[in-house]
C-alpha cells in the first residue's frame, strides 16, 4: 500500500488535472466559434476617389470586417465622393458609405428620391476644406481665384458642394469667374505641380496622403477661409450650419513650412446606410469601425479621431436600429 501523504499527493495531483480540464475547456468554449457563426452574404461599400481618405480608409475598414465578419464578403467601389456615395446606397448599388453631413442635408432638403430611408451608423472624423496654391502664387484669399484654373472636385463629390459654397461666398460664380476644372484628389496635385492648375480645392481629414506627398516634392502652401467668408458661407442655406470653424495645425504638412495654423472650415463625416441594411450586420459593422479605430488610424491618421463618445451624434441622420443597439450595449 502506499503511504497516506501518497494518496493524498495523488488526489490532489488528479483534481489538479481536473480542474485544469475544465479551464482548458472554457477557453477553447470562449476563443472558438460556436453555434453563432454571425452574419453572413455580400455587402458593397462605396467610398471615394484613388488617393482619397475615403478609399484609404475603406481598404483598412474592409480588413478589419474580413477578420470580425469572416462569412461577410465586402467589395468596395470607388466614387466621385459623398454625393455619389448617398446616391448609390439609396439605389441599392451599394450597401454602406461615408459621406459629409452637409451632403447629406443637402440630399434630404432637396427631397431626393429615398432621402427618407437613409439612417446612420457612426460619425467619423472631420473633413478639412484645403485650397492650395503653388508657395509663390499671389492667391491669399478665395476672393483672388477669379480668372484662375482651379480644381473644383468631381460634380458628385462633396468637394464641388463645398468649393462651390466658398467661392459663392467669396462672391465668385464658379461657371463665369474661374476656369473650373472638374478633378478629383487622384490627378489635382499633379496637375498642379505641371502647371496645369493655379490652385485646388480639397476637403479631407488631415493629413492627406496625396497633399502631403505633393508638399515633399513641390513648394506649395494653404489659403485660409477665414472668419468673413465662413460667416458667408452659413448664410447660404440651411445645409450649411454643418460646417465650423476649425484650423489646419502648421506641422500637418510639415513640408509646406507654415509658421502658423490656418484657419478653415470642418464638416462631419458620417457612415451612411439605409432602413433596409439588416440591424445584425450593422450592429456588427459599427462595433467594428468604433474597435479599429487605433489600428487603422497608425496608417490613416484622421480615423484615430474616431470616438465612442460622439460615434452616435449623426445629424442630420437618425441612427440605424443596429447602431442603436451597437451603442446602448457599449456605453463608454
Amino acid at each position: 500500500m502506499l503511504p497516506a501523504s501518497s494518496r493524498t499527493g495523488r488526489r490532489r495531483a488528479l483534481q489538479g488535472s481536473a480542474a485544469l480540464a475544465v479551464v482548458c475547456g472554457l477557453l477553447l468554449w470562449w476563443l472558438l466559434p460556436t453555434g453563432e457563426d454571425g452574419p453572413s452574404g455580400r455587402l458593397t461599400f462605396s467610398t471615394g476617389v484613388k488617393s482619397g481618405v475615403y478609399q484609404r480608409y475603406g481598404d483598412l475598414l474592409q480588413d478589419a470586417l474580413a477578420h470580425d465578419l469572416p462569412r461577410v464578403s465586402i467589395d468596395l467601389r470607388t466614387s466621385e465622393g459623398s454625393q455619389q456615395n448617398l446616391e448609390r446606397v439609396v439605389s441599392g448599388e451599394a450597401d454602406f458609405t461615408v459621406a459629409t453631413a452637409d451632403a447629406v442635408a443637402k440630399y434630404r432638403l432637396d427631397g431626393r428620391p429615398g432621402a427618407d430611408r437613409l439612417r446612420g451608423c457612426a460619425r467619423l472624423y472631420d473633413d478639412y476644406v484645403q485650397l492650395i496654391v503653388p508657395r509663390g502664387s499671389a492667391v491669399e484669399t478665395p476672393a483672388d481665384l477669379r480668372g484662375k484654373r482651379v480644381g473644383v472636385g468631381h460634380p458628385g463629390s462633396g468637394v464641388r458642394l463645398i468649393a462651390d459654397r466658398v467661392l459663392t461666398a467669396a462672391g465668385l460664380d464658379a461657371r463665369q469667374d474661374i476656369d473650373a476644372v472638374s478633378a478629383g484628389i487622384d490627378t489635382v496635385p499633379g496637375r498642379l505641380e505641371r502647371g496645369e492648375l493655379d490652385a485646388f480645392f480639397w476637403s479631407g481629414g488631415l493629413p492627406t496622403g496625396a497633399i502631403r506627398d505633393l508638399s515633399e516634392r513641390f513648394p506649395v502652401r494653404l489659403v485660409p477661409v477665414g472668419d468673413e467668408l465662413i460667416g458667408r458661407v452659413h448664410a447660404t442655406g440651411d445645409a450649411t450650419r454643418y460646417y465650423h470653424s476649425a484650423v489646419i495645425p502648421s506641422d500637418a504638412y510639415p513640408r509646406m513650412g507654415a509658421r502658423s495654423s490656418v484657419q478653415t472650415v470642418a464638416v462631419a463625416n458620417l457612415l451612411v446606410t439605409t432602413d433596409r441594411a439588416d440591424p445584425e450586420l450593422t450592429e456588427r459593422l459599427t462595433q467594428t469601425v468604433i474597435r479599429s479605430r487605433d489600428r487603422i488610424g497608425r496608417q490613416v491618421h484622421p480615423a484615430q479621431l474616431v470616438d465612442l463618445r460622439t460615434a452616435i451624434y449623426t445629424d442630420p441622420l437618425p441612427l440605424h436600429e443596429g447602431a442603436r443597439r451597437y451603442y446602448s450595449s457599449a456605453k463608454p
